[in-house]
C-alpha cells in the first residue's frame, strides 16, 4: 500500500506484523490476510469449527497475542472452497487489531484503513 503500515494487538499494542507482508483484505470475513507475522503471534493447537458468520463450516486454528493471550485471527484448516486460497495463511480480525500507518504517524482502526486488493493466481 501506499502508506506502509504496522499491525498491533488492539490489547496490549504489541506488534503483530505489517503491511509488507500484507496479502489480502478479506470483507466477508473483516479480516487481514498476511504471508508472514511477528514472533508475537501464537497459532494455537486446538482446532475450532466456524459455526455462524463467514466462518461457518470452516475448521481453523486461532492466533493469540503471546503477549496478552487476546486472540487477533485465525489460520484456515479446512474450508469450502471460495475461502480455500487462504488456507495456511494468517488472517488477522480487523475488529481485534490497530493500524500504525508510518508516513502520518496516526493510529488508526484497520477497519478503516482501505488496503490494496490483491488476486490470488489459482
Amino acid at each position: 500500500p501506499e502508506d506502509r503500515a504496522v499491525f498491533h494487538c488492539r490489547g496490549c499494542w504489541a506488534v503483530l506484523g505489517d503491511s509488507l507482508h500484507l496479502c489480502a483484505q478479506e470483507q466477508r470475513l473483516g479480516a487481514v490476510v498476511c504471508f508472514k507475522v511477528s514472533k508475537e503471534v501464537t497459532c494455537e493447537k486446538s482446532l475450532m469449527i466456524g459455526l455462524e458468520g463467514g466462518l461457518t463450516g470452516c475448521t481453523y486454528n486461532p492466533l493469540s497475542c503471546q503477549s496478552c493471550g487476546f486472540i487477533v485471527g485465525f489460520i484456515l484448516y479446512s474450508t469450502s472452497r471460495q475461502l480455500a486460497r487462504l488456507r495456511g495463511l494468517f488472517c488477522f480480525f480487523m475488529d481485534n487489531i490497530l493500524c500504525y500507518i508510518l508516513k502520518k504517524q496516526i493510529i488508526i482502526e484497520a477497519s478503516k484503513v482501505n488496503f490494496p486488493v490483491v488476486t490470488f493466481s489459482e
